[in-house]
């Protein structure tokens, strides 16, 4: 399985002046950093994490999948989601941020289950919140 993490490099510098948005986008990337020291232990070749700017194709580096929504009569190219491709070469997408979190925690869990060391991620209130 491959993985590939994109986030918003301003969201993640606080840059946009909204501190949840920034809270949970350094969660999510915090939580694909634990899980590519550990990939092996759960069966993932490969977790890349891109930081997208405007302006940017996507950002992709490994897994060319894009989404996309139309806001204001113009397609707007999500700079936030998380691409997984199987084995097979099905791909799974997911662009809400509730989404990615709640996959890269299982996968945490998954980790934590194969050894012995503390492999949790300390979540920020925002992102706890999100996942209840």
């Amino acid at each position: 399985m491959r993985m590939e993490l994109r986030v918003c490099k301003h969201c993640y510098n606080g840059e946009h002046g909204n501190p949840q948005k920034t809270a949970i986008t350094k969660d999510m990337v915090e939580c694909a950093r634990r899980i590519r020291e550990y990939k092996d232990l759960i069966g993932i070749d490969s977790l890349y994490v891109s930081m997208v700017e405007e302006g940017d194709n996507g950002g992709a580096e490994a897994l060319s999948v894009y989404v996309a929504s139309i806001e204001h009569n113009q397609i707007q190219m999500n700079d936030t989601q998380l691409v997984m491709e199987d084995g097979d070469g099905n791909v799974l997408v997911y662009p809400d941020p509730d989404d990615i979190l709640e996959v890269l925690t299982r996968n945490i869990d998954q980790i934590q289950d194969q050894t012995r060391q503390d492999v949790t991620v300390e979540l920020s209130s925002e992102s706890a919140e999100l996942l209840s």
